[in-house]
């Protein structure tokens, strides 16, 4: 009985084998006016133009889809390759450097920092470029289990199937729309003024800081949507169930890299010093750290630099699929940079992109920007791109600036002036609830 199988060689990817690969965007309808056309875009062009605007960015995506194929698969799996070497590196040296002890100082702090930042380097790439990537089916039409977004669960504390509910539908649906996309603020910090100011967003930096350290666990306990369930909009069957699959999730990534590593550097103790393991934690926590720091700072640039337009609920029901595509543009921003820097932000860096085309492999947002900039240009748009530098330095002006309570009281969460706004909306969409339904009843 043999112990360890080779894995075959993947077959080869058949020519427009990803032709039939859509995942439209649901659109938002509206049930009291169904008929009503939605205002996204008027300032910028007619409903023609958007029609128009939209065919076009269905031709690339299209044309994108038909080309894709062999060059795509050998792409995502020389990066899993590469990731999985890093691991393996980082974890080697990290058992191995107390033996350079002896040798010099110097040489074994060397060891560990490159231990760290390879095991970093692995963990940001699993992130970005595989685990996000993958998990939003955008090597689906491989047929590769190693790629198979249903299936694939990566390398933090968040579980993938609240994370794909959340973002791949929630959020690249309902972009930057208020009330729909949760990903405005993350219930955390007012990122917008059409957002209410409440006393807690005097600390939106303190609090961004904290958070950028902590990411995956906000990712996770945002996911986990305990606001919805306390609003009376989850039933208490569906929050039970997310916890428990983030209690889990938790358990198994705690054991994995603070039980399970520090423990396989246990027999090394006795020839090195008995501080190996606790090294060993150590050097897993600070690579977490780091993946969390880059994985914050990617997102938060791609979605909050100033420019970024938020639009209500109302303007985008009954939206068509140009508007659907417009909203995508002026909802995010790109960082510009090198190559090397887009594999490391998982082609996140292209963020308009990936609003625009998030199921398509992010290895080809690069060619498409092309595209969409030439449409950008032909319509009058905004482009909202700049280095790493300047979208950070927008972000935190924009966090320092809205963290200050505003001079109209409408705009204050707590005031009684905010509060009848807030009610008598929903007494307004509770009515036209009501007439939809009889409507419909009587039809």
């Amino acid at each position: 009985m043999k112990l360890f199988r080779r894995r075959s060689k993947p077959a080869p990817i058949e020519p427009l084998s990803a032709s039939d690969h859509n995942r439209a965007p649901v659109p938002l309808v509206s049930l009291e006016d169904p008929n009503r056309p939605s205002t996204i875009g008027l300032d910028y062009m007619t409903y023609e133009q958007l029609e128009e605007f939209g065919r076009e960015l269905d031709e690339v995506r299209q044309r994108v889809l038909d080309d894709l194929g062999q060059e795509d698969a050998d792409y995502i799996r020389r990066v899993i390759k590469v990731q999985r070497s890093f691991e393996v590196l980082g974890r080697v040296v990290l058992f191995g450097f107390p033996f350079l002890l002896p040798v010099s100082t110097a040489a074994w702090v060397t060891a560990l920092v490159a231990g760290v930042v390879l095991l970093g380097l692995a963990k940001i790439i699993e992130n970005m470029e595989i685990g996000h990537n993958v998990m939003h089916g955008q090597y689906d039409w491989m047929n590769d289990p190693l790629v198979d977004g249903k299936r694939y669960e990566w390398d933090n504390v968040a579980p993938a199937q609240e994370w794909k509910h959340g973002h791949n539908y929630i959020h690249h649906t309902y972009t930057n729309i208020h009330g729909m996309d949760r990903d405005i603020g993350y219930n955390m910090f007012r990122i917008d003024e059409d957002q209410p100011w409440y006393p807690s967003h005097r600390f939106n930096l303190p609090l961004a800081f904290i958070l950028m350290l902590v990411f995956e666990w906000g990712v996770m306990y945002h996911g986990i949507e305990l606001d919805e369930y306390l609003a009376g909009r989850m039933d208490k069957k569906e929050f039970q169930g997310r916890k428990k699959r983030a209690y889990a999730k938790i358990r198994r990534q705690l054991a994995k890299d603070y039980l399970l590593y520090p423990a396989l550097s246990l027999p090394l103790a006795p020839f090195t010093a008995w501080w190996v393991p606790l090294a060993v934690f150590g050097a897993n926590f600070v690579a977490n750290i780091i993946r969390n720091i880059w994985t914050f700072l990617v997102i938060f640039c791609g979605h909050f630099p100033a420019d970024v337009e938020t639009f209500q609920e109302e303007d985008a029901k009954n939206e068509t699929r140009g508007q659907w595509y417009l909203r995508q543009i002026l909802g995010s921003a790109n960082i510009s940079g090198t190559p090397l820097f887009h594999v490391m932000t998982g082609n996140l860096s292209h963020q308009i992109e990936h609003h625009l085309f998030p199921d398509i492999p992010a290895r080809r947002y690069r060619e498409v920007s092309e595209d969409v900039k030439r449409l950008v240009e032909k319509y009058g748009l905004r482009y909202n791109t700049g280095r790493l530098s300047k979208q950070l330095a927008s972000v935190a002006r924009k966090l320092h600036q809205l963290s200050h309570k505003p001079d109209d009281p409408y705009k204050v969460g707590n005031s009684p002036e905010s509060k009848a706004l807030r009610r008598a909306k929903r007494e307004a969409e509770a009515a036209a609830r009501e007439a939809a339904e009889k409507r419909h009843a009587a039809v």
